[in-house]
């Protein structure tokens, strides 16, 4: 036992010691990354029984794909070192907060039902907007989520409602500080003061927001009278949940519970004792490890406490967090070297993207710094992109909160906003999909989504560059 606790020890000091320069990766690393995202796009089209069993494999192969060979072409501890990193440190607090959000969010059931008009629908997407800022886009997400589907389980175009919810309600409507979307809650942790994020991007935000709804409620509206009309009126007859006159909330407990989750991200991004230890190699500070284990506590205590009345409601399972968990388990350990060679700025692979954001005379190009973090943000995870354009644009939160205060606001827009242009860009996104499918939903496939964020989505944002980041700084 002795043995084994040194061989630990030696291996966890060794494996903290093998880091890797970004600028000596092959761009060939990243073809790991575009396996594992080829085949969440294309699996379910070609295979759909397949890959609804066997998806965690599919993620899991992609990883060995990589682990595999980084091992034999730079020694088994920079590749452990590799895994201990993206797991220790970013994978596990990323689940961990999101399962939090996901159980206690899913132990609150919105009783009684509404009629999913135009007016009712954009109403419940502009609070899921709202909110998202407040409880994160994970809780407001998946608070409002059910309650929309219910409302407008007698109508016959779905489709488009669960699409400009994840459009607001999983993305932009997380803009407004750092408890709403992770990136966000990154640049807090780096010293980008909580209200900063308030004051820059609330304009850009209620500009979308606002766009996008009066965008759904015209096509919703256009849906609703024009395409269902008599026949939706013929299906409320045989509404499997008719509107009721009142609406009430079970396990109203596990608001408290949302609170005390808040509390606790809030806090482990104010206090910092200094304290430091190493789990498998990779560091851990104090503040986030209590913050971590104090949200499995708020988890199974929500649990065990919330009414199982409430979450027989809420026709709760765990399938659309394991989708998640392990599909984003896969994705975070073949990113890894992408993040690795972006982070090397021009020195590494993707030099051409450091060109795009910079002109002649070295100063940020704000437009291309939204663009450039927003595109890498819809196909990456949004949070360590944001991190990578935050340390190539000088990562002082000082600074960059004066001077630079435009490229700032434009890289934190990017990040949160296009969060919104693919399914895996957010996690938030796979979870409303994943939910929507199991109500009998035939949401669209990856690239069928892609076509909805291109035609919707792209020209809103193209006005907000030319509204908010184009011209000097």
């Amino acid at each position: 036992m002795v043995t084994a606790a040194l061989a630990l020890g030696f291996w966890s000091q060794s494996v903290r010691a093998a880091t890797l320069d970004g600028a000596k990766l092959s761009p060939l690393w990243a073809l790991p990354f575009a396996g594992i995202l080829l085949s969440i796009a294309i699996g379910p089209l070609v295979a759909p029984g397949f890959w609804h069993r066997h998806f965690g494999k599919v993620a899991a192969a992609w990883a060995v794909a990589l682990l595999a060979p980084f091992a034999y072409a730079f020694g088994a501890l920079a590749a452990l070192g590799t895994l201990a990193h993206v797991l220790v440190t970013e994978y596990v607090p990323f689940i961990v907060l999101l399962t939090a959000l996901y159980t206690i969010a899913g132990g609150i059931c919105v009783r009684g039902n509404l009629h999913g008009s135009p007016k009712v629908n954009t109403a419940i997407l502009a609070l899921g907007t709202l909110l998202a800022s407040v409880m994160g886009t994970t809780g407001a997400a998946m608070l409002l989520i059910r309650p929309l589907l219910r409302a407008n389980d007698n109508r016959k175009h779905v489709v488009h409602v669960v699409v400009f919810f994840i459009f607001l309600v999983a993305n932009a409507g997380g803009s407004l500080s750092p408890l709403g979307d992770p990136p966000l809650f990154l640049g807090f942790l780096n010293g980008v003061s909580f209200f900063w994020t308030t004051r820059h991007l609330a304009l850009p935000m209620l500009f979308i927001c606002a766009v996008l709804l009066a965008l759904f409620y015209a096509l919703d509206s256009y849906f609703h009278h024009c395409r269902e009309g008599a026949a939706e009126e013929r299906a409320a007859f045989l509404d499997p949940t008719p509107d009721t006159r009142g609406v009430f909330i079970e396990g109203k407990v596990n608001f408290v519970l949302l609170a005390l989750v808040v509390a606790l991200v809030l806090a482990s991004g104010i206090w910092n004792p200094g304290v430091e230890f190493a789990v498998f190699g990779a560091p851990v500070e104090l503040q986030n490890g209590l913050r971590d284990l104090a949200l499995v506590a708020l988890t199974l205590l929500s649990l065990a406490i919330t009414p199982r009345s409430a979450r027989v409601g809420n026709a709760f399972n765990w399938g659309a967090i394991v989708e998640v968990a392990k599909l984003f388990a896969g994705i975070f350990v073949t990113i890894a070297p992408v993040i690795m060679m972006l982070r090397a700025g021009a020195e590494g692979a993707f030099a051409p993207v450091v060109d795009l954001v910079t002109d002649a005379q070295g100063k940020p190009i704000d437009a291309m710094y939204f663009w450039a973090t927003g595109l890498l943000s819809s196909f990456l995870d949004n949070a360590p992109t944001y991190l990578v354009f935050f340390n190539l644009v000088g990562g002082d939160a000082q600074t960059l909160m004066t001077s630079g205060a435009k490229t700032l606001a434009a890289i934190s827009a990017g990040a949160v906003f296009m969060g919104a242009n693919s399914y895996i860009g957010n996690a938030p996104n796979f979870m409303v999909k994943s939910i929507a499918e199991a109500r009998g939903v035939r949401m669209p496939s990856f690239f069928a989504y892609l076509m909805w964020a291109g035609a919707i989505l792209v020209p809103v944002f193209l006005l907000t560059t030319w509204l908010f980041f184009s011209g000097g700084r």
